[in-house]
């Protein structure tokens, strides 16, 4: 018995130590991999959890700069951004999301089926941004603070409603709202430029991100805030007079109207500097307001698209004729019977001028004479010509979606194309390509690259210095004055009389051309164009004119398109206070002979039997516009009074009528 106890004994100390063994394995166990855990959490983990714990009490906020300022030359502000603020709601920290909308859209007098649904799809992403009223200003923001305020929530920061939160923003006003939209642009509502200058200068315009590091306490004070930026936005100043651009769009908005026409273009510039002093589109837009209405005119013309303006471009055949020496001015050209057959083609002139000096030839707008000329050139010549004008190629302004026009090199030219394109045809031109070709030749044959952006400063520093404007002789000193008095001639003699100023003298081109529909033209629809200088001897501004599709009357170029070139150089030169080179009159100069031009007549005269066709046949201009329409409204032109108006008068009501809208403006702003 006692063995046996004995044995019991020993067998319950055995089991007992193993029981305290496994207790102290299992402790060791557990301490080991508390250790382990410790030690992967303190070393391996460090980082990461120091920078979860950091997040917890910090919150990042991202906030833009405002965007620069576009200034015209006299430091108008054209453009600008104001501070305004974005409600926002973040859905995570909404308990009931259809309470918040029901409450949110009663304030705000919105959708609330829309809003509750909006906030659950984003409560239920993890989204922590929906922006439910954009761009307020601040007495809006302040009278939604008192709407939505619930004080029992306990939220320091406004507005004092669970979820709900401001976030600083901006809005671009245009405060002379359409004068020069179509130059300035317009941003969308990320602050990203879209056209204009707004698009071509949105890299220094755009304003800098600054980014927000805030650490908060438990209860949201904020107690430390650390704040990096990028570099600062610029602002732009530009070379237009807004005086000067009001006067132009509006001298543009009568004369569109007054022929009916489609639309209009006008450029002014300054042929020694380059300078675009202004560029105005009819119809134009409110960039404030952009609606789907308004955004069929959003296109620059003047820049972005290309046009057949006929005759005008008569300048490159004579000037590259007077380069080469083959003429002068006074000398004498036959345009025979008023045909001239080229390649199967006969080209005609809409009158008959018979044997005339190359003055007078360019002044009555002769396509024989100017098909002759071009000829005697030759199509190297006169290909080069075209290209050292600066046709064919973008002007480099400083605007967006710029046009190169359309030039065909010389070897696939058809076996009429250098007779269609001394008149005006079978090429494409941007009206800023067209006033700068006869900048150069008032700048005395050297051609300086169009430019729009004066300066460009940034904020509190001081003005970029801006590359030089290429310059490039394109025609001699010699050829320049030649090709001066030959335009003087058109506007004292020729198509373009309804040019001629009061105290000033002018030169110009008219041009009329019929819009082409593929490889035809459409003898409905007309070109009208005039772009001329003044002083016609020293000129100080060039100013082209384009109305499209003019429908009232005479819709050539010297009816439709130079009396908007008076009304324009008249009340600029006066505003430039350019000096005076020609007798002031009391009464405007009415024309009281015109010969206007017509668009080119071309009709085919086959050498072939009519069944074969022409392989080298260019585009068919076959058709001719009716002309008595066009001479009752010339006879009653010239029996038709024009009232006394001079110019001092006229500018100082555009001046008075400016400076009400101004002010209008400024007092609405």
């Amino acid at each position: 018995m006692s063995k046996s106890r004995r044995s019991q004994k020993r067998n319950m100390k055995q089991v007992a130590y193993t029981r305290f063994m496994l207790v102290v394995a299992f402790f060791v166990l557990w301490i080991g991999g508390i250790s382990v855990r410790l030690v992967h959490l303190q070393v391996t983990q460090h980082k990461w959890l120091r920078d979860k714990a950091e997040d917890g009490r910090t919150a990042f906020d991202h906030k833009q700069m405002l965007r620069g300022t576009i200034y015209d030359r006299n430091n108008r502000a054209l453009a600008m951004s104001l501070p305004v603020k974005t409600l926002y709601a973040d859905p995570t920290e909404m308990a009931d999301t259809n309470v918040a909308a029901q409450s949110i859209a009663k304030a705000l007098k919105i959708d609330e089926k829309q809003l509750a649904t909006q906030l659950q799809q984003a409560k239920d992403a993890k989204k922590r941004y929906v922006p439910i009223a954009k761009k307020l200003d601040e007495e809006v923001s302040k009278k939604l603070n008192k709407v939505l305020d619930s004080p029992d929530t306990g939220k320091r920061d406004l507005p004092r409603f669970t979820g709900l939160h401001w976030k600083d923003d901006q809005k671009r006003s245009y405060p002379l709202q359409s004068i020069a939209a179509h130059i300035i642009g317009f941003s969308n509502d990320k602050n990203d430029g879209v056209a204009g200058i707004e698009q071509s200068q949105d890299d220094v315009l755009h304003g800098a991100v600054i980014k927000i590091a805030q650490e908060r306490a438990r209860d949201g004070r904020v107690y430390d805030e650390d704040i990096s930026e990028r570099e600062a936005p610029s602002d732009v100043y530009l070379t237009i007079d807004y005086a000067l651009q009001y006067m132009v769009e509006q001298a543009l908005e009568k004369g569109v109207h007054e022929a009916d026409a489609k639309s209009g273009i006008a450029v002014v510039m300054n042929p020694k500097t380059g300078e675009i002093f202004a560029l105005a589109n009819y119809p134009t837009f409110d960039p404030n307001t952009i609606t789907p209405k308004t955004s069929i005119h959003l296109t620059n013309n003047a820049v972005q698209s290309a046009y057949t303006l006929g005759s005008v471009f008569k300048l490159v055949t004579y000037s590259s004729g007077l380069e080469k020496k083959l003429f002068s001015p006074t000398d004498m050209i036959s345009a025979g019977n008023g045909t001239i057959e080229v390649a199967v083609h006969v080209f005609t002139d809409s009158h008959g001028v018979g044997t005339v000096s190359y003055s007078q030839a360019l002044a009555h707008s002769s396509n024989v004479c100017a098909i002759k000329t071009a000829l005697s050139v030759g199509k190297e010549d006169f290909a080069a010509m075209v290209r050292k004008m600066g046709f064919g190629a973008k002007t480099g302004i400083e605007l967006p979606a710029e046009t190169a026009g359309i030039v065909w090199p010389v070897e696939k030219w058809n076996g009429d194309s250098l007779a269609s394109m001394a008149i005006g045809y079978e090429t494409t031109v941007s009206p800023l390509q067209m006033a700068s070709a006869f900048a150069t030749i008032a700048n005395n044959g050297i051609r300086v690259q169009p430019r729009i952006i004066k300066t460009v400063k940034p904020a509190g520093g001081e003005a970029k210095e801006l590359p030089q404007a290429q310059q490039t002789q394109v025609v001699t000193p010699e050829t320049a004055q030649k090709m001066r008095a030959m335009l003087k001639q058109v506007v004292l003699t020729g198509t373009g009389k309804r040019a001629q100023l009061n105290g000033y003298t002018a030169a110009g081109k008219t041009g009329t051309a019929w819009k082409t529909k593929g490889t035809r033209v459409d003898s409905s629809k007309y070109m009208s164009t005039f772009v001329g200088m003044a002083p016609a001897d020293d000129p100080e501004i060039v100013v082209a004119v384009i109305m499209d599709e003019p429908k009232n009357g005479a819709r050539d170029g010297g009816i439709v398109a130079a009396p908007v070139f008076r009304e324009i150089a008249q009340q600029l030169l006066h505003e430039l206070k350019v000096p005076t080179d020609a007798p002031i009159k009391q009464e405007r100069l009415v024309a009281t002979d015109d010969v206007s031009e017509l668009p080119l007549k071309e009709t085919i005269a086959k050498k072939a039997p009519e069944t074969k066709s022409d392989a080298n046949s260019p585009k068919k201009l076959d058709q001719a516009p009716a002309q008595k329409e066009k001479s009752k409204d010339l006879k009653k032109s010239k029996d038709k009074k024009t009232p006394e108006n001079s110019k001092l008068t006229a500018t100082l009501f555009r001046r008075v009528e400016l400076a009400e809208l101004i002010g209008r403006i400024e007092l609405e702003t």
